[in-house]
């Protein structure tokens, strides 16, 4: 039995507020790590395309003010 299919079985014992203590741990992981991603993305400039996206739909007048 594998690691994972270890704390998956330990999981499955656990109570309900155990387990929902536990997602809400491991969303808050995810996005932790979605963010170094995006972070280490705009650093290297691989969002720039986002920018220069944005900036000629505002020369053409297609946004809108927030």
């Amino acid at each position: 039995m594998s690691t994972i299919d270890q704390i998956k079985a330990q999981i499955e014992r656990l109570p309900e507020g155990d387990i929902a203590e536990i997602f809400r741990w491991l969303s808050a992981k995810d996005w932790e790590r979605w963010d170094r991603q995006v972070e280490a993305d705009s650093e290297a400039g691989r969002l720039d395309f986002l920018i220069r996206e944005a900036q000629q739909e505002k020369s053409q007048g297609k946004l809108k003010d927030l």
